[in-house]
């Protein structure tokens, strides 16, 4: 790693730890999902050859957030069916519960257009996607997170 990513890394890991931290949820440490998502990216090519490392980075957070979870779910399902104890997260306010129960491309697309002020299509091309896909799946976002209050509170 030259000295251009190291600079690099500093300057966007406050931004990368904020997007794994929302893309993990409870069930991940953002810091692994940084880290997983540095290894991934340097072993193939560094930072400073990306024309926009920040929205790359961002993609492969919620990349390999998305795997995590699916994982995790399977081997829950897995461990259930063999009878094994499953694992009992940490409970939180309703409000912060029906946002960590979205998966985790909704919760990012909620994080960047509504926290970070990022417009749709940057949003979009930073998730992958088209701009009407991240509107539309910002709106499906906001509606499950609504139905989640709602069961949550009554």
């Amino acid at each position: 790693m030259d000295h251009g990513d190291r600079e690099l890394i500093r300057e966007l890991y406050p931004s990368l730890i904020r997007i794994a931290g929302v893309a993990g949820g409870v069930a991940f440490d953002p810091d692994d999902l940084v880290q997983e998502a540095l290894v991934r990216t340097l072993s193939k090519r560094g930072l400073s050859d990306l024309d926009y490392p920040l929205a790359y980075l961002r993609r492969v957070i919620v990349n390999i957030a998305s795997n995590q979870r699916r994982s995790h779910a399977r081997q829950l399902r897995a461990e259930s069916r063999l009878g094994d104890q499953v694992e009992v997260l940490p409970s939180y306010p309703a409000d912060i519960g029906a946002i960590l129960d979205l998966p985790p491309r909704q919760r990012a697309i909620l994080y960047l257009v509504e926290v970070e002020g990022v417009p749709y299509a940057e949003a979009a091309r930073e998730l992958g996607m088209t701009t009407v896909a991240a509107r539309q799946l910002a709106a499906r976002a906001r509606r499950k997170a609504r139905l989640n209050l709602e069961v949550a509170g009554g």
